[in-house]
């Protein structure tokens, strides 16, 4: 069986970066922004991966409470908020165009 071979360093610290926005760790990621921009990853890439991490942490919030208030209605049916709107993937783009999937 042949190793394969480990994922660069950068790659590690942007998921771990991405997904500790998303999932809203309380160290939110400060470490790996930090070795981040120590590896020289340019702001507007780094910009981009917080960008989608928001993006993602903040629609999963929005579905959470869609759901939330489609159960609540049930009980009381004058509590309701829109869900947002969900493309052909499931997400919607970013502010700026981003893609999140």
């Amino acid at each position: 069986m042949t190793e394969q071979p480990q994922l660069h360093s950068s790659i590690v610290a942007m998921v771990s970066l991405a997904a500790g926005i998303a999932s809203n760790h309380p160290a939110m990621g400060q470490c790996q922004l930090q070795r981040l921009r120590d590896q020289g990853i340019p702001e507007h890439q780094l910009a981009a991966v917080i960008e989608i991490a928001r993006h993602i942490r903040d629609e999963a919030a929005q579905k959470l409470d869609a759901a939330f208030d489609e159960q609540a209605a049930r009980v009381k049916p004058t509590f309701s908020i829109a869900a947002a709107p969900a493309e052909s993937c499931g997400c919607s783009p970013t502010m700026s165009g981003q893609s999140c999937c």
